[in-house]
């Protein structure tokens, strides 16, 4: 089993008598599913329901205060934390940005020899392992707890990678993507039976509409990475743009539309001027409207 502290990642607290409700009318998933020891895979989407920042979040134990806390993108905690402030009005509750203090111990490869507090298994893929919220200079002891070789953070993005799960800022723009586009549906990131959050009006159209055309995919490369940010091609046409990339894997954003008539075509796909190969090309023909559990 290995660990990672994942540095790129922070802590906000939402508490208070108030919390849950509030986080629920604003999140798109559904917090009355949630309970201390479980994390769920949510966002705060903008009223045109593009994401503003994705995140995972677990109940606090009342004995250690009780709230929830949210694993998010730490150069964004700041910001999240205010928008939160901001849709308070007069609920009570307090936010705080913990990130100084407060970050997230990644493990995977293997079941926990302990149960540390704060840990969860990460709800978007099984293959991602558990969280494990800590202050950084607890890494080493938390991970001879858990029986598992702290290792660096690559290591971790690289197994990310070859799960194909995205990662906001290098897979994807934050409030220039839908939640389709970076699977979040297929990621048991959105609860479509929930009740009104910030741009559910128009994720729920995209669902029952089946109109996502953009969508995250696995890439296989032979060869050298081409740069992130790349446009993919089929011939002269661009089709998508490649995001990070790890010992011959990446993820990519693509229409999915124009690669499957690539595919049919016969047409190879290229970033900057290398091939690259679908991972799973069924994943572009699979209809994008698709139940939750």
């Amino acid at each position: 089993m290995k660990s990672a502290f994942l540095p790129d990642r922070g802590v906000v607290k939402v508490a208070g008598e108030d919390a849950r409700n509030f986080l629920n009318g604003l999140i798109t998933t559904d917090l009355d599913r949630l309970k201390p020891g479980l994390g769920r895979f949510g966002a705060l989407l903008t009223p045109q329901g593009k994401i503003v920042v994705d995140f995972l979040i677990t109940e606090v134990p009342a004995g250690h205060g009780g709230g929830f806390l949210i694993d998010c993108p730490k150069a964004l905690a700041e910001i999240f934390a205010t928008k939160l402030k901001f849709y308070k009005l007069r609920a009570k509750v307090t936010v705080e940005n913990l990130s100084d203090n407060l970050g997230v111990l990644a493990a995977w490869g293997g079941p926990l020899a302990a149960q540390p507090d704060l840990a969860f298994a990460d709800p978007r893929n099984e293959g991602l392992g558990f969280r494990i919220l800590i202050p950084e200079d607890l890494k080493q002891k938390l991970s001879d707890l858990i029986g598992a070789e702290l290792v660096e953070p690559t290591e971790y993005e690289s197994h990310r990678i070859a799960l194909g799960v995205p990662r906001g800022g290098l897979d994807f723009m934050y409030s220039d993507a839908f939640p389709h586009e970076t699977n979040m549906d297929r990621l048991a990131g959105v609860d479509f039976d929930k009740g009104c959050y910030v741009g559910q009006e128009v994720v729920s159209r995209m669902q029952h509409r089946g109109t996502a055309r953009t969508r995250s995919v696995k890439v296989l490369l032979d060869g050298p990475a081409p740069e992130a940010g790349a446009a993919i091609l089929a011939g002269d046409k661009q089709v998508g743009t490649i995001g990070s990339t790890a010992g011959g894997k990446g993820i990519a954003l693509v229409r999915i539309d124009r690669v499957a008539d690539a595919l049919d075509a016969g047409q190879p796909l290229t970033a900057g001027g290398l091939e690259l190969t679908l991972a799973e090309p069924e994943s572009v023909r699979i209809p994008t409207k698709q139940p939750i559990a």
